[in-house]
């Protein structure tokens, strides 16, 4: 709050507007503290509906990242790099969006294998792994860098063969610091690496990937896929992945439209009925926005952030 009142006295607002109390409630549809960057969206939210409130004029995804790092990326919609800055306040340290969704309107399906609070949470787990991980610093100087860029320039060509190799890698890698760390972090689980095998098993029937998983802290997976691919592929991950009950609750968000279960994939084997407690379908999506309603102003605050991209 602090912040947001000094960059409105900047803006210009009034001191009447700038002296508000305001009263938080925040209420979250999404799994919290799963590994699937709930914070990023809520303080993405909440300080997207500060700067609306107090007029601020400034860029705000400095002040997002202040509550959760990853929140500044979930400022805005479509694809967006988190620049890391090199002041040593931090104040560089913001997000730039590189595309908006329409330029590449790629699908998501979050594969929700626990729903809980996860054991290890996300700012003590990487404190532990900055002091204890010889691989990170590996990571932060020869990796990440250059798959900035490359996936940067696969996203403004949407080569989806390039943005998913790099994407899995990337994840790969980072888990592979968590389980460096000492003692270290385990956020993935048996479940979490029968998916890895199977996405890895679906897109070797095809002459270039058509589904691309990442994990964040935690052992759900997010994949990545085509408008073009979602019908075969949810068809083929439902029989895969068969539910506990029925069909109906167990995907949510945007309606999916079944096609015809990949014929390669019918000797895979079928994992026991409930392994994943559901499925979210969703898309690269707008970040916060502002509805105007005929009584009132409304925020209606949303956000789909990516962990492993840039």
């Amino acid at each position: 709050m602090k912040e947001i009142r000094r960059l409105s006295r900047e803006s210009g607002t009034s001191e009447d507007i700038v002296n508000t109390k305001v009263h938080i409630c925040s209420e979250n549809n999404f799994p919290t503290a799963a590994g699937l960057a709930s914070s990023a969206a809520g303080y993405a939210c909440l300080v997207f509906a500060l700067k609306e409130l107090f007029g601020v004029k400034q860029d705000i995804t400095r002040v997002a990242r202040l509550g959760s790092g990853s929140a500044c990326r979930s400022i805005y919609g479509g694809f967006v790099r988190w620049h890391k800055g090199d002041l040593a306040d931090g104040s560089d340290s913001i997000a730039t969006q590189i595309a908006p969704p329409s330029h590449w309107p790629l699908h998501v399906f979050i594969l929700v294998v626990n729903d809980k609070q996860k054991k290890i949470g996300s700012t003590p787990g990487m404190q532990r792994t900055a002091l204890t991980s010889e691989l990170v610093q590996y990571r932060i100087k020869e990796s990440v860098p250059k798959r900035i860029e490359d996936i940067i320039q696969a996203v403004k060509e949407r080569n989806f063969d390039k943005f998913a190799e790099i994407t899995m890698k990337d994840s790969n890698q980072f888990h592979a610091v968590c389980l460096d760390t000492y003692p270290p972090n385990i956020y993935m689980n048996d479940i979490s690496h029968e998916i890895t095998s199977f996405v890895h098993t679906y897109n070797e029937l095809f002459p270039k990937p058509k589904v691309a998983y990442t994990f964040d802290a935690g052992p759900n997976a997010c994949i990545y896929l085509e408008e073009e691919s979602v019908p075969d592929f949810a068809a083929t991950l439902q029989y895969i992945f068969p539910p506990e009950e029925t069909l109906e609750s167990y995907f949510k968000g945007e309606s999916v439209q079944f096609g015809t279960v990949n014929e390669g994939l019918r000797t895979y084997p079928q994992q026991s009925p409930g392994l994943l407690k559901y499925i979210i379908h969703t898309k690269i999506g707008d970040g916060p926005k502002r509805l105007d309603s005929s009584e009132d102003h409304l925020l209606t605050l949303s956000g789909v952030p990516v962990k492993n991209g840039p």
